[in-house]
């Protein structure tokens, strides 16, 4: 006999049930954002005050006050964050919070588009493409439309998916989009447009949709379809949305239309961490929230528990600086600490061999290296302490952007300077000559078995038998190696195969060739510290540092390595000790930045960085750094913290050991 189990329909409890201490439990202003209710609240939420706690307590509180936890949606970037949320809402109070709609946008945009999609068209089976799916289909249309010819130098798939992504999250016009973040496509605006045409019809007619068309297709259907909208907004009384500063323009449309049958809607985030507009994200959200939601509470969470008062003295300093933003100043009760120290080197090496030293006496001292990150502003910034690291035998792990031997054209680069130190380097000729136009890998081969039957292979280069193209690239490469063999310093032999080599790179990377010569600016400066090409090659060629942890760790393997971060990728983590390099003028911020929008974002990346130290922050910049493109020497510190007090940021000159000035103090 089967038995039955009734299932009780949800009733409203009795105001705080669980008994929880909310006062108690949370500082005053975490107090008041979690138990807010009726209206519009926005929850400015410093770094390090504990955003995450309070929203937990938030979910907690309106269910302890009798809300139906079905009317509450909680939106996140991730769905681990939102999981982690309810989850820990649950261990506060019990099981309710697992009835609360919690998730990412998109997750959120599909359960929505399955169920009321067929006011759009959709069919509840449409098919979600994933990036590589988006690319494929893009290529399709791209051959059909015979844009794929040598002739036609059109981007590629994944950078043409890139843009066409980007337009959608910040909604912007295409041409609009190219002429900002990719001027020297702007001449291909009318075949990308029809691309896009094309491809827009192609998904819609096989009923599909990708990442993106998930909020665009919601965001229609909430402007479009007021019972829809309406029907949503009374389902969702209570509306929560995370990281507000890094929504795009759709994103905060879409939050705007749910609200539309009330008010009440709570957003946590910091103005003083949008630092991904790169993403679409759109820092005027997170400004404009009062004028969008007239009559809202603003809250400021401003108690720090994360770094010591001396840092964040610092950190206050930088972020007063903005032009716009809600105007805050941390504080902790942690009022021991070092002051942060802004260390003037003399050099980029000297400021790896800094960074280094500091980092074995730190743990010398019992500071995990996991506990130690290295920030940086761009990925080739951590180049040279790359290489220090791993004469020093410190293993590191790297995040965000690539490790210095990963870049295909840094390979590109050192192959020929391989070839120089090594003309019996097969696999180093095999990689110059598959640059060369008409040279495939046959080709390649059968050249480079040639170039090594006899005693000089450079030399051979100019007899080998070819015609036309190929023959004039042999004679062209064989002309720049006997240059560049004719200096002495690996400086002067990359800047005769850097001449040779920018007009290929510029070739074999349409898309994004102008990221690629800032890099190989910053290489050539590298091969200034180094008087020997065979040096600079075995140092080059060591085995990277995370790949072999176990064979370089002095100390217990659970120690982990040190991280190396750029501060886009170190976002939300926290570090005993953090190092900021390159905190140069001309550096960071960039000399290629223009707009002042472009600036704020940079001074708030500054800001990000600094906040990621518990206990201690070292801020380090090279003295002088000759600019090879803009022929000018770079040598302020950074203007984000070029005038704070040394009361505050103590300065620290760095003096090589047994100097004069290192015996006279």
């Amino acid at each position: 006999m089967t038995t039955t189990y009734i299932l009780k329909n949800f009733t409203p409890l009795d105001r705080n049930t669980s008994g929880l201490d909310y006062r108690k439990e949370l500082n005053e202003a975490q107090y008041e954002a979690a138990t807010a209710m009726a209206g519009p609240l926005l929850i400015i939420a410093g770094a390090g005050t504990g955003k995450t706690r309070t929203l937990v307590y938030r979910v907690a509180h309106l269910i302890d006050q009798g809300v139906d936890p079905r009317s509450i949606l909680l939106l996140t970037f991730t769905r681990r964050s939102a999981e982690e949320m309810l989850r820990r809402a649950s261990l506060l109070i019990d099981h309710r919070c697992n009835q609360v709609a919690g998730g990412t946008f998109h997750s959120f945009a599909n359960l929505v588009l399955r169920i009321s999609g067929r006011h759009l068209g959709l069919l509840p089976s449409f098919t979600i493409m994933d990036r590589t799916d988006s690319e494929d289909v893009i290529q399709l249309i791209r051959a059909e439309m015979g844009l794929n010819s040598k002739e036609k130098r059109f981007p590629r798939k994944q950078t043409v998916a890139e843009i066409f992504s980007m337009s959608l999250n910040k909604q912007t016009r295409l041409s609009d989009l190219l002429e900002l973040e990719y001027p020297h496509l702007i001449e291909l605006n009318d075949d990308l447009a029809e691309l896009f045409r094309r491809y827009t019809t192609y998904k819609q007619s096989k009923s599909l949709l990708e990442y993106d068309d998930l909020l665009t297709r919601l965001r229609d259907l909430l402007a479009d379809h007021s019972e829809v909208r309406n029907r949503l907004s009374d389902t969702y009384r209570f509306i929560m949305v995370d990281e507000y500063q890094d929504t795009n323009h759709l994103q905060a449309e879409i939050v705007r239309l749910l609200a539309a049958t009330h008010n009440d809607v709570a957003v946590v985030g910091d103005d003083a961490q949008s630092i991904y507009s790169f993403r679409g994200a759109n820092f005027r959200n997170i400004m404009d929230f009062p004028k969008h939601f007239p009559g809202a509470r603003i809250i400021k969470l401003e108690e720090n528990y994360r770094s010591t008062q001396p840092i964040l003295n610092v950190t206050n300093e930088i972020i007063q600086g903005a032009k716009e933003g809600y105007e805050k100043r941390l504080f902790t009760r942690k009022n021991v600490g070092t002051r942060p120290k802004l260390v003037q080197a003399g050099s980029e090496q000297m400021q790896s061999q800094f960074v280094c030293q500091k980092i074995l006496e730190l743990r010398e001292e019992g500071v995990p290296l996991w506990d130690i990150a290295v920030l940086f502003r761009s990925s080739f910034h951590s180049f040279d302490l790359e290489i220090e690291l791993a004469r020093h035998k410190l293993p590191f792990v790297k995040r965000g952007g690539f490790q210095f031997m990963e870049a295909a054209h840094v390979k590109d680069l050192l192959a020929h300077l391989r070839v120089l130190a090594n003309p019996q380097d097969a696999i180093s000729w095999n990689r110059v000559l598959l640059l060369l136009e008409g040279v495939g890998p046959g080709a390649s081969q059968k050249i480079t078995k040639w170039l090594l039957e006899g005693p000089n292979a450079v030399e051979r280069l100019r007899s080998y038998q070819a015609k036309g193209k190929i023959a004039h690239g042999l004679k062209t490469l064989a002309q720049v190696l006997e240059e560049a063999a004719h200096v002495e310093l690996p400086s002067e032999q990359a800047q005769y195969l850097l001449q040779y080599y920018v007009p290929i790179l510029k070739q074999n990377y349409p898309d994004d060739h102008p990221k690629r010569l800032r890099d190989m600016e910053h290489f050539q400066g590298m091969t200034e510290r180094y008087r020997s090409l065979e040096r600079l090659l075995s140092d080059m060629a060591l085995e990277p540092p995370n790949d072999s942890i176990a064979g370089v760790l002095a100390v217990d393997p659970d120690e982990g390595p040190l991280i190396l971060s750029t501060i886009h990728s170190a976002k939300g983590l926290e570090f005993h000790s953090v190092f900021i390099i390159w905190a140069l003028e001309g550096r960071f911020p960039s000399i290629y930045v223009e707009s002042d929008e472009d600036l704020e974002e940079e001074r708030r990346l500054f800001y990000v960085a600094a906040t990621r130290a518990k206990q201690n922050l070292f801020i380090s910049y090279p003295a002088r750094v000759f600019d090879k493109t803009l022929r000018m020497v770079l040598s302020r510190p950074s203007r984000f913290i070029e005038d704070i007090s040394p009361r505050l940021l103590e300065p620290v000159a760095l003096v090589p050991e047994g100097s004069y000035w290192d015996w006279e103090t």
